[in-house]
């Protein structure tokens, strides 16, 4: 009988993999549907659905394994992290779905209350803080909107051999900012943004890249602690920002 793993379990949802089956467990039914609609568009392999009964999606494990972990060394080889940054151009070069993502204003609304969060609450130092906001500057910028995954962890990217063979957790897909799906995959992997930018095709504003590593790793920080992860682990969001300065 095959056990049951839990993959990851936190107040707003969980996934259990079961042998070969994942299945996720989500009270926001929005946020599942976007889900099994983005899959169903992306021009990438995707997981299978194997059936939905709300609050539950099953879907089947891709090959391979992920390209890697944040906050460890990946071992992907070079032309595995440029197939990843290709499969990423061909996501961003197909039609936008049909719903939208976080626009300028919103983002930058949500960067300044969780600056002052994290200042209020003493959580990192003033000036990891104020250089880190200075520098997710650089991504506050107006862009065209493309089809993004939203939520491209290196965890999310899965590897078999050399070729990519599964992008997973699509729940956060929708149009925004090709840069940031690029800065989250290598977020805490910065050595490996040349194979990425080289498979994916196009000049990258590395200053931008850079903003979102800021950026993303500001917003992240409150949600981590208050779900039970750990941002400070060496080579986490904490550990991100200190490299800026």
């Amino acid at each position: 009988m095959d056990e049951v793993e839990v993959v990851v379990a936190h107040s707003e949802r969980a996934t259990l993999r079961v042998g070969d089956v994942f299945l996720k467990v989500d009270a926001d039914q929005a946020r599942i549907d976007v889900e099994v609609e983005a899959m169903a568009l992306a021009p990438v392999p995707t997981p299978e659905v194997l059936w939905r009964k709300p609050p539950v999606l099953a879907l089947a494990a891709v090959p391979g394994a992920a390209l890697g972990r944040l906050g460890r060394p990946s071992t992907a080889s070079p032309a595995a992290w440029a197939r990843a940054g290709a499969a990423i151009r061909k996501l961003h070069d197909a039609p936008l779905p049909p719903w939208p993502g976080r626009g300028l204003e919103e983002l930058a609304a949500e960067l300044d209350g969780e600056c002052e969060w994290l200042l209020t609450n003493g959580v990192l130092p003033a000036d990891l803080v104020t250089r880190n906001r200075q520098v997710a500057e650089a991504a506050l910028r107006p862009w065209t909107p493309v089809f993004t995954h939203g939520d491209l962890q290196i965890s999310h990217v899965f590897i078999d051999g050399d070729e990519v063979s599964g992008i997973i957790d699509w729940s956060e897909a929708g149009q925004g900012d090709a840069l940031f799906d690029l800065a989250v995959l290598t977020l805490g992997h910065e050595e490996r943004l040349g194979d990425v930018v080289a498979g994916y095709g196009a000049d990258v504003d590395l200053d931008v890249i850079r903003g979102w590593w800021s950026l993303r790793s500001l917003l992240a920080i409150r949600w981590l602690v208050e779900h039970g992860f750990d941002p400070s682990a060496p080579g986490c969001e904490v550990d991100v920002l200190r490299s800026r300065l």
